[in-house]
């Protein structure tokens, strides 16, 4: 008996769609994948430069200190009347926030945002902080650039930009039209037990999120979508040839 294939429209269109989607998601992951290898070898690359002293004369010239991942040493001293934390923030399963921080770099009447650390969240008072000491006087802080301090999915209506706010996101620019500060358009993710220079630590988690992991997720995620858009024309093809058997 030989074999016929039944072309039909509807099982062609539906093919067509799942195909056209499948490929389509699976070339985005594929790019994602790519992104993520991409900012590896960048934090790598600048990583592994000499530290950049980001003094009076280098953060007036923004566009030479932006390189995101960079290192950094800055002196000045910290504006702790402004701190802010970022809500949601988790570190090894345990709830928690970020700590931000204008520092007032020294010899210019710039300011520069550093993301000091993680600390926990408390499991019974969600409005209620640790105590975080902040360093008084003059200091030297070291750091990698970061041109946001990150961005999560916003849950609500956020809580007003004012010193001591928990908030779920927020950017330099905000930060800068709430507290009045001249804030360079980056941020300073604090390094090292401390990040300062002779300095005790303070407390403060700084295992900072690499923004270059989930490379490996990224291609997963685009094997199955291709699997997919394999899996409908496959399907098409077979039932094409099931459906023309069946008329003979």
């Amino acid at each position: 008996m030989p074999i016929r294939f039944r072309f039909s429209w509807i099982p062609f269109i539906a093919a067509v769609l799942a195909v056209a989607l499948g490929v389509s998601l699976g070339h985005w992951q594929s790019r994602r994948a790519q992104e993520k290898e991409a900012i590896g070898a960048a934090m790598q690359a600048r990583g592994a430069q000499p530290v950049v002293d980001l003094g009076a004369a280098v953060a007036a010239d923004t566009t030479a200190s932006a390189e995101e991942f960079r290192r950094v040493r800055v002196s000045g001293h910290f504006v702790g009347t402004w701190p802010l934390y970022l809500d949601n923030r988790p570190h090894e399963r345990r709830a928690g926030l970020h700590l931000l921080m204008p520092f007032k770099i020294a010899g210019s009447n710039k300011t520069v945002l550093v993301a000091r650390g993680w600390l926990p969240r408390d499991p019974v008072d969600r409005t209620r902080l640790p105590a975080t000491p902040t360093p008084a006087g003059a200091v030297t802080i070291e750091g990698s650039i970061r041109s946001h301090p990150g961005r999560l999915y916003q849950f609500g209506a956020s809580a007003p930009l004012q010193a001591g706010a928990i908030v779920q996101n927020v950017s330099v620019d905000e930060f800068a039209a709430a507290s009045g500060l001249a804030l360079l358009p980056f941020i300073i993710e604090q390094g090292g037990a401390s990040g300062i220079a002779g300095a005790a630590g303070d407390g403060l988690v700084r295992d900072w999120p690499r923004p270059s992991h989930g490379a490996d997720k990224h291609r997963g995620y685009a094997f199955q979508w291709y699997g997919l858009a394999a899996a409908a024309f496959i399907f098409f093809i077979v039932t094409g040839f099931l459906r023309g058997t069946r008329q003979q």
